[in-house]
Protein backbone atom coordinates (compact mmCIF):
# COMPACT_ATOMS: atom_id res chain seq x y z
CA UNK A 1 0.00 0.00 0.00
CA UNK A 2 3.15 1.96 -0.25
CA UNK A 3 2.57 5.13 -2.76
CA UNK A 4 5.83 6.73 -3.73
CA UNK A 5 5.05 10.23 -5.07
CA UNK A 6 7.06 12.30 -7.08
CA UNK A 7 7.16 15.95 -6.99
CA UNK A 8 7.95 13.74 -5.13
CA UNK A 9 8.58 -13.80 22.68
CA UNK A 10 8.53 -16.60 24.13
CA UNK A 11 9.53 -14.38 20.76
CA UNK A 12 8.62 -16.47 17.91
CA UNK A 13 12.63 -16.47 17.47
CA UNK A 14 14.08 -19.42 15.61
CA UNK A 15 17.77 -19.06 14.54
CA UNK A 16 18.38 -17.74 10.90
CA UNK A 17 19.53 -21.16 8.63
CA UNK A 18 23.70 -20.88 8.29
CA UNK A 19 22.90 -21.47 4.85
CA UNK A 20 20.61 -18.77 3.62
CA UNK A 21 19.66 -18.45 -0.22
CA UNK A 22 21.53 -15.29 -1.26
CA UNK A 23 20.34 -15.62 -4.38
CA UNK A 24 16.34 -15.39 -3.35
CA UNK A 25 17.30 -12.31 -0.94
CA UNK A 26 18.95 -10.55 -3.60
CA UNK A 27 16.18 -11.28 -5.61
CA UNK A 28 13.64 -9.68 -2.99
CA UNK A 29 16.52 -6.52 -2.71
CA UNK A 30 15.93 -5.88 -6.61
CA UNK A 31 12.07 -6.09 -6.44
CA UNK A 32 11.75 -4.20 -3.11
CA UNK A 33 14.39 -1.42 -3.51
CA UNK A 34 15.71 -0.96 -7.44
CA UNK A 35 12.61 0.20 -8.75
CA UNK A 36 11.56 3.15 -11.45
CA UNK A 37 10.00 5.94 -9.84
CA UNK A 38 6.00 6.31 -10.64
CA UNK A 39 3.23 8.41 -9.99
CA UNK A 40 -0.66 8.94 -10.91
CA UNK A 41 -0.38 12.31 -9.72
CA UNK A 42 -1.80 14.39 -12.22
CA UNK A 43 -0.33 18.04 -12.97
CA UNK A 44 2.65 17.48 -11.12
CA UNK A 45 5.40 19.54 -11.32
CA UNK A 46 7.96 17.18 -13.14
CA UNK A 47 10.94 19.83 -12.62
CA UNK A 48 11.23 18.96 -9.19
CA UNK A 49 14.50 17.12 -8.20
CA UNK A 50 13.99 13.51 -6.39
CA UNK A 51 16.89 11.97 -4.18
CA UNK A 52 15.95 8.17 -2.36
CA UNK A 53 17.99 7.27 0.23
CA UNK A 54 16.05 4.89 2.35
CA UNK A 55 18.30 6.99 5.51
CA UNK A 56 16.88 10.03 5.11
CA UNK A 57 14.35 9.67 7.91
CA UNK A 58 17.24 8.30 10.38
CA UNK A 59 16.23 10.31 12.99
CA UNK A 60 13.47 12.36 11.89
CA UNK A 61 11.01 13.26 14.72
CA UNK A 62 7.02 11.44 14.55
CA UNK A 63 4.32 13.67 14.81
CA UNK A 64 1.05 12.35 15.32
CA UNK A 65 -2.16 14.30 14.71
CA UNK A 66 -5.71 13.28 14.88
CA UNK A 67 -6.89 11.20 17.42
CA UNK A 68 -4.34 10.12 20.11
CA UNK A 69 -3.14 6.78 19.42
CA UNK A 70 -5.09 3.78 20.95
CA UNK A 71 -2.91 1.59 23.37
CA UNK A 72 -2.46 -1.05 19.98
CA UNK A 73 -1.06 1.60 17.99
CA UNK A 74 0.90 3.27 21.17
CA UNK A 75 2.99 -0.40 21.20
CA UNK A 76 3.69 -0.92 17.88
CA UNK A 77 4.92 2.98 17.47
CA UNK A 78 6.97 2.68 20.22
CA UNK A 79 8.56 -0.72 19.09
CA UNK A 80 9.16 0.69 15.46
CA UNK A 81 10.91 3.65 16.95
CA UNK A 82 13.51 1.12 19.20
CA UNK A 83 13.73 -0.32 16.11
CA UNK A 84 15.09 2.23 14.10
CA UNK A 85 16.94 3.94 16.90
CA UNK A 86 18.90 0.40 17.30
CA UNK A 87 19.21 -0.07 13.54
CA UNK A 88 20.09 3.59 12.23
CA UNK A 89 21.80 4.49 15.55
CA UNK A 90 19.60 8.16 15.99
CA UNK A 91 16.84 8.36 18.33
CA UNK A 92 12.95 9.37 17.10
CA UNK A 93 11.48 11.72 18.72
CA UNK A 94 7.12 11.61 19.01
CA UNK A 95 4.94 14.42 19.85
CA UNK A 96 0.96 14.58 19.58
CA UNK A 97 -0.06 17.77 17.98
CA UNK A 98 -3.27 17.90 17.61
CA UNK A 99 -6.20 17.92 15.00
CA UNK A 100 -3.79 19.34 12.52
CA UNK A 101 -0.67 18.62 10.70
CA UNK A 102 0.21 22.49 10.32
CA UNK A 103 0.62 22.15 14.58
CA UNK A 104 4.07 19.59 13.67
CA UNK A 105 6.12 22.76 12.25
CA UNK A 106 8.69 22.15 9.83
CA UNK A 107 12.18 20.03 9.63
CA UNK A 108 12.53 16.41 9.55
CA UNK A 109 8.95 15.37 10.33
CA UNK A 110 6.62 12.29 9.76
CA UNK A 111 3.35 12.95 9.93
CA UNK A 112 1.11 10.13 10.96
CA UNK A 113 -2.31 10.87 11.32
CA UNK A 114 -4.34 8.54 13.19
CA UNK A 115 -8.42 7.96 12.45
CA UNK A 116 -10.86 5.21 13.54
CA UNK A 117 -14.11 5.35 11.64
CA UNK A 118 -14.92 6.68 8.17
CA UNK A 119 -11.15 8.70 7.19
CA UNK A 120 -11.02 11.87 7.53
CA UNK A 121 -10.17 13.11 3.96
CA UNK A 122 -10.82 16.54 4.64
CA UNK A 123 -8.18 16.52 7.18
CA UNK A 124 -5.88 14.31 4.94
CA UNK A 125 -6.36 17.33 1.83
CA UNK A 126 -5.34 19.98 4.88
CA UNK A 127 -2.46 17.82 5.33
CA UNK A 128 -1.12 18.16 2.50
CA UNK A 129 -2.15 21.01 1.53
CA UNK A 130 -0.19 22.69 4.22
CA UNK A 131 2.69 19.90 3.26
CA UNK A 132 3.33 21.58 0.22
CA UNK A 133 3.06 24.99 1.38
CA UNK A 134 6.07 24.05 3.58
CA UNK A 135 8.42 21.74 1.29
CA UNK A 136 6.93 23.46 -2.34
CA UNK A 137 6.14 20.66 -3.23
CA UNK A 138 4.35 21.17 -6.93
CA UNK A 139 0.84 19.42 -6.28
CA UNK A 140 -2.26 20.71 -7.81
CA UNK A 141 -3.92 23.70 -6.56
CA UNK A 142 -6.72 23.08 -4.37
CA UNK A 143 -6.62 19.05 -4.98
CA UNK A 144 -8.92 17.37 -2.99
CA UNK A 145 -7.53 13.63 -1.47
CA UNK A 146 -9.58 10.74 -1.12
CA UNK A 147 -8.12 7.54 1.17
CA UNK A 148 -7.77 4.52 -1.02
CA UNK A 149 -7.03 2.19 1.91
CA UNK A 150 -7.31 1.98 5.64
CA UNK A 151 -3.19 2.66 5.67
CA UNK A 152 -1.24 5.00 3.01
CA UNK A 153 2.42 6.20 3.07
CA UNK A 154 3.43 8.95 0.89
CA UNK A 155 6.54 10.36 0.41
CA UNK A 156 6.47 13.97 -1.52
CA UNK A 157 9.49 15.36 -2.82
CA UNK A 158 9.92 19.25 -3.32
CA UNK A 159 11.82 22.41 -4.09
CA UNK A 160 12.57 22.46 -0.11
CA UNK A 161 13.07 19.14 0.99
CA UNK A 162 10.92 16.21 0.87
CA UNK A 163 7.82 15.26 3.09
CA UNK A 164 6.21 11.72 4.40
CA UNK A 165 2.67 11.88 5.27
CA UNK A 166 1.37 8.63 6.87
CA UNK A 167 -2.41 7.93 7.46
CA UNK A 168 -3.37 4.75 9.37
CA UNK A 169 -7.03 3.59 10.64
CA UNK A 170 -6.65 2.39 14.58
CA UNK A 171 -9.10 0.34 16.30
CA UNK A 172 -11.76 2.31 18.13
CA UNK A 173 -11.24 3.32 21.95
CA UNK A 174 -11.81 0.86 24.23
CA UNK A 175 -10.84 -3.28 24.19
CA UNK A 176 -9.86 -4.93 21.06
CA UNK A 177 -9.95 -8.62 19.94
CA UNK A 178 -7.17 -10.74 18.72
CA UNK A 179 -8.38 -10.20 14.81
CA UNK A 180 -8.57 -6.60 15.33
CA UNK A 181 -5.59 -6.26 17.07
CA UNK A 182 -3.65 -8.49 14.26
CA UNK A 183 -5.24 -6.51 11.34
CA UNK A 184 -4.37 -2.78 12.91
CA UNK A 185 -0.95 -3.36 13.73
CA UNK A 186 -0.40 -5.23 10.74
CA UNK A 187 -1.40 -2.15 8.77
CA UNK A 188 0.54 0.71 10.92
CA UNK A 189 4.23 -2.03 10.55
CA UNK A 190 3.61 -2.03 7.03
CA UNK A 191 3.04 1.75 6.24
CA UNK A 192 6.41 2.55 9.54
CA UNK A 193 8.54 0.00 8.19
CA UNK A 194 8.02 1.37 4.03
CA UNK A 195 8.01 4.80 5.10
CA UNK A 196 11.54 4.36 6.58
CA UNK A 197 13.66 2.27 4.24
CA UNK A 198 11.37 3.23 1.22
CA UNK A 199 10.61 -0.18 -0.70
CA UNK A 200 8.03 -1.17 -2.32
CA UNK A 201 5.55 -3.74 -2.65
CA UNK A 202 6.60 -7.05 -3.93
CA UNK A 203 3.37 -8.77 -6.01
CA UNK A 204 3.12 -12.27 -4.97
CA UNK A 205 1.44 -14.02 -7.46
CA UNK A 206 2.30 -17.54 -6.38
CA UNK A 207 -0.38 -18.92 -3.43
CA UNK A 208 1.33 -21.87 -2.16
CA UNK A 209 4.61 -19.84 -1.71
CA UNK A 210 5.78 -18.95 2.00
CA UNK A 211 5.84 -15.25 2.53
CA UNK A 212 9.74 -14.03 3.00
CA UNK A 213 8.51 -10.29 3.48
CA UNK A 214 6.70 -7.93 4.99
CA UNK A 215 6.29 -6.16 1.57
CA UNK A 216 5.27 -9.28 -0.26
CA UNK A 217 1.39 -8.97 -1.39
CA UNK A 218 -0.85 -11.39 -2.78
CA UNK A 219 -3.20 -9.59 -4.87
CA UNK A 220 -6.70 -9.12 -3.71
CA UNK A 221 -10.14 -7.89 -4.83
CA UNK A 222 -11.75 -6.32 -1.50
CA UNK A 223 -13.44 -3.32 -3.15
CA UNK A 224 -17.03 -4.14 -1.69
CA UNK A 225 -15.97 -5.13 1.63
CA UNK A 226 -16.31 -2.53 4.38
CA UNK A 227 -12.86 -1.61 6.20
CA UNK A 228 -14.25 -2.64 9.66
CA UNK A 229 -15.56 -5.91 8.58
CA UNK A 230 -14.35 -8.78 10.01
CA UNK A 231 -13.77 -10.54 5.91
CA UNK A 232 -11.70 -7.72 5.33
CA UNK A 233 -9.61 -7.92 8.16
CA UNK A 234 -9.08 -11.58 7.29
CA UNK A 235 -8.52 -11.16 3.69
CA UNK A 236 -6.08 -8.71 4.19
CA UNK A 237 -4.07 -10.45 6.81
CA UNK A 238 -3.60 -13.18 4.32
CA UNK A 239 -2.67 -11.14 1.73
CA UNK A 240 1.02 -10.45 3.22
CA UNK A 241 2.74 -11.30 6.50
CA UNK A 242 0.95 -9.94 9.70
CA UNK A 243 4.45 -8.61 10.80
CA UNK A 244 8.39 -8.08 9.63
CA UNK A 245 10.45 -11.22 8.74
CA UNK A 246 13.87 -11.67 8.69
CA UNK A 247 14.72 -9.98 5.38
CA UNK A 248 12.92 -6.77 6.31
CA UNK A 249 15.25 -6.69 9.35
CA UNK A 250 18.49 -7.40 7.00
CA UNK A 251 17.09 -4.79 4.56
CA UNK A 252 16.69 -1.92 7.51
CA UNK A 253 20.28 -2.78 8.80
CA UNK A 254 21.43 -2.80 4.63
CA UNK A 255 19.35 0.57 4.06
CA UNK A 256 21.64 1.82 7.14
CA UNK A 257 24.89 0.98 6.53
CA UNK A 258 25.55 1.16 2.64
CA UNK A 259 27.49 3.51 1.47
CA UNK A 260 25.64 4.57 -1.44
CA UNK A 261 23.89 7.80 -2.71
CA UNK A 262 20.77 6.27 -3.63
CA UNK A 263 18.90 2.95 -1.96
CA UNK A 264 17.56 2.53 -5.63
CA UNK A 265 20.47 2.52 -7.58
CA UNK A 266 22.61 -1.07 -8.67
CA UNK A 267 25.14 -0.14 -5.93
CA UNK A 268 23.04 -0.61 -3.32
CA UNK A 269 22.15 -4.51 -4.33
CA UNK A 270 26.38 -4.69 -4.88
CA UNK A 271 26.88 -4.30 -1.11
CA UNK A 272 24.18 -6.43 -0.22
CA UNK A 273 25.69 -9.47 -1.89
CA UNK A 274 29.12 -8.26 -0.70
CA UNK A 275 28.04 -7.58 2.70
CA UNK A 276 25.94 -10.80 2.83
CA UNK A 277 27.11 -12.51 6.00
CA UNK A 278 27.80 -9.69 8.31
CA UNK A 279 23.91 -8.20 7.33
CA UNK A 280 22.31 -11.53 7.85
CA UNK A 281 24.35 -11.70 11.54
CA UNK A 282 22.54 -8.76 12.13
CA UNK A 283 19.75 -9.47 11.04
CA UNK A 284 19.35 -12.40 13.37
CA UNK A 285 20.49 -10.67 16.41
CA UNK A 286 17.95 -7.89 15.93
CA UNK A 287 15.83 -10.65 15.61
CA UNK A 288 16.32 -12.16 18.76
CA UNK A 289 15.49 -8.67 20.72
CA UNK A 290 12.67 -8.82 22.90
CA UNK A 291 11.84 -5.46 22.25
CA UNK A 292 10.50 -5.85 18.89
CA UNK A 293 8.19 -8.40 19.66
CA UNK A 294 5.56 -6.09 18.50
CA UNK A 295 6.51 -6.10 15.25
CA UNK A 296 7.58 -9.45 14.47
CA UNK A 297 5.19 -11.95 12.30
CA UNK A 298 5.09 -15.34 13.59
CA UNK A 299 6.22 -18.25 10.83
CA UNK A 300 8.07 -15.27 8.57
CA UNK A 301 11.31 -15.16 10.25
CA UNK A 302 13.19 -18.23 7.88
CA UNK A 303 15.34 -17.29 5.17
CA UNK A 304 14.10 -17.93 1.77
CA UNK A 305 15.13 -21.39 0.77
Amino acid sequence: MRCLIVLFACLWVQALPALADRTAYLDLARKGWNYQLRTTMIGRDLSIPVHINGRDLAGASLCLVGERPHANSLEVINAFRDLAAHVFGKPVTMRYAGGEAALCGSGRTVVLRLYSGHPPNQALSADLSWMNGIYDLGLPARRFFVATSPAMAQTFFGRRGQGTHIMVKQPRPGQVGGLERSFYRSILVEELFQSFTFGMDILLFDRAAAFQSKLQERPMVLDRLPWESRDFMRALLRSNPAGLCAFDLFMMHAVAEAPVDQTVEPAFIEYIDREYDALLRRAEETMADGRFAPLVAPGCQRAPG
